[in-house]
């Protein structure tokens, strides 16, 4: 099957992910969620990223004939479990960054094995395809959050082979390492080849 359309509904209305995501899938047009469903809400009750990505995707592709893309990402400390991966975004009472900050550096107080990763599964949908993609980056998780740029873990987490934060970095740099960056060159190239 080849594409036609080389727009791609986001299944998100989060800016920061909808320009990162505009910035890595350069030649396609990318669209939020709301531009094409009014209200768009998932209960993303899967068991891991990629169950809750094509939860996303497929509840959205109802709206419209493009590539729905949806993807969901999280934070996976080692010491701790795992944690906390699926509920990264909604791991703190609160579900506030500052919140799941907070609980994380409470939880890891005396852990010396800070190694962690940001990990992200990316859902495309469209017609009867599913392209399932996955991308990684490790590092460690410091004491305290540093930097002002990024959201959620970024003040805390430092990649592999690098002495800052993301949150440190411009959004260049992270998004050329990103572990959303990893999952979207896969499907890009999956996709690419489907035109």
């Amino acid at each position: 099957m080849y594409l036609v359309n080389r727009t791609i509904i986001v299944a998100s209305n989060n800016e920061h992910k909808i320009r990162e995501i505009q910035e890595i899938l350069n030649s396609f047009t990318i669209k939020k969620a709301s531009d094409v469903a009014e209200k768009f809400e998932v209960e993303e009750d899967g068991e891991t990223f990629c169950e809750n990505a094509y939860l996303k995707a497929k509840a959205l592709s109802i709206y419209t004939n493009d590539i729905v893309l949806a993807d969901d990402s999280g934070l996976e400390v080692f010491s701790l479990n795992n944690e906390p991966g699926i509920y990264s975004s909604r791991y703190s009472k609160e579900q506030t960054d500052e919140a799941n900050l907070e609980k994380l550096l409470k939880n890891l107080k005396g852990i010396k094995d800070r190694r962690a990763r940001f990990s992200c599964c990316m859902v495309a949908v469209f017609a009867d395809n599913v392209i399932q993609k996955e991308g990684y980056v490790y590092g460690k998780i410091i004491d305290e959050p540093i930097g002002k740029n990024g959201f959620g873990y970024d003040p805390v987490f430092v990649p592999e082979g690098y002495d800052i934060t993301f949150a440190q970095m411009d959004a260049e740099t992270k998004n050329s390492i990103s572990h959303r960056k990893n999952a979207l060159e896969k499907i890009k190239e999956a996709l690419e080849v489907m035109l």
